[in-house]
C-alpha cells in the first residue's frame, strides 16, 4: 500500500488523505497551490497531488508557466491607455475592445493598491504613445472581475 495504508485481505485500506488501489494517490492539494493562492493557477485540476493543466498554454507543476503569454502589464497597456487618457493604439476601438475591466483613477502612485491584499496584484509601469511613463495595477478578484487602478 506504498506506506500510505494497511493491507487487509489483499485490499489496501488507505490512511486519511490517500486513495487508490495501492493508496498511491494523495488527496493533498498543497503541492498544486500556485503563488496566487489558486489550485493549479485556476488553469488545471489537482489529481493525486499533481496539476493536470487543462489550458494548453500553461505548464509546470502549478500551471503557472506560459512561454507564449505577454505579461499582464503589456497585455493591458493599450486598453488602460485609451480608457484613462483617451489615446494610444486602441483609441478608436476602445469602447468595443477595452471594457473588460473596472477602472479607478487615483491621484498618485502611493494611492495604488499595495501587495498583501487577497487578490493577485500586478504593478505596471508602461510607456504611452508620447513616450511618457504611466502607472497602473491590475488584479482579478475571486468573482473573476478584473480591476485596474491607474494614476491620473
Amino acid at each position: 500500500c506504498t506506506g500510505n495504508g494497511i493491507c487487509k485481505c489483499r485490499v489496501c485500506e488507505c490512511f486519511p488523505n490517500f486513495t487508490g488501489s495501492a493508496c498511491d494517490c494523495s488527496l493533498d492539494t498543497l503541492p498544486c497551490m500556485a503563488s496566487n493562492g489558486q489550485i493549479c493557477n485556476g488553469r488545471g485540476t489537482c489529481e493525486c497531488g499533481t496539476c493536470n493543466c487543462t489550458d494548453p498554454k500553461f505548464q509546470g507543476p502549478t500551471c503557472e508557466m506560459c512561454q507564449t503569454c505577454l505579461g499582464v502589464c503589456a497585455e493591458h497597456k493599450d486598453c488602460v491607455q485609451c480608457r484613462a487618457f483617451n489615446k494610444g493604439e486602441k483609441k478608436e476601438t476602445c469602447s468595443q475592445e477595452c471594457m473588460h475591466f473596472n477602472m479607478t483613477q487615483v491621484e498618485s502612485r502611493d494611492k495604488l493598491p499595495q501587495p498583501g491584499q487577497p487578490d493577485p496584484l500586478s504593478h505596471c509601469k508602461e510607456k504611452d504613445v508620447d513616450d511618457c511613463w504611466f502607472y497602473f495595477t491590475y488584479s482579478v478578484n475571486s468573482n473573476g472581475e478584473a480591476n485596474v487602478h491607474v494614476v491620473e
